[in-house]
């Protein structure tokens, strides 16, 4: 198994920016990818940003530009750096870790972390 710990939301005003974080333990080598959602209310969560252990990107294109996933050497942490923040970007963000796992394929949530943006 494999936990998820995010840190780094807040509140902000737009313009401005945030990290977040998210610490992985456990089984990290099982992972291939880790990455952040984000979901606001009566909303499905969506892919904002996702990082594979090779350094593959992929970001939502409505983030392109203003926002940086990036991982530690050990690829045990995920870090999203958010510039220009929008009042659109406003919701909960989620760190997800994808991986293999006794030959299944294992998805990994953390907690969530609530970032406001005001305009």
């Amino acid at each position: 198994q494999v936990q998820l710990v995010e840190s780094g939301g807040g509140l902000v005003q737009a313009g401005g920016s945030l990290r977040l974080s998210c610490a992985a333990s456990g089984l990290v080598f099982s992972i291939n990818a880790m990455g952040w959602y984000r979901q606001t209310p009566g909303q499905q969560r969506e892919l904002v940003a996702s990082i594979t252990t090779g350094g593959r990107t992929n970001y939502v294109d409505s983030v392109k530009g203003r926002f940086t996933i990036s991982t530690n050497n050990a690829k045990n942490t995920v870090y999203l750096q958010m510039n220009s923040l929008k009042p659109e970007d406003t919701a909960v963000y989620y760190c997800n870790a994808e991986g293999r796992l006794a030959g299944e394929s294992r998805n990994y949530w953390g907690q969530g972390t609530q970032v406001t943006v005001s305009s």
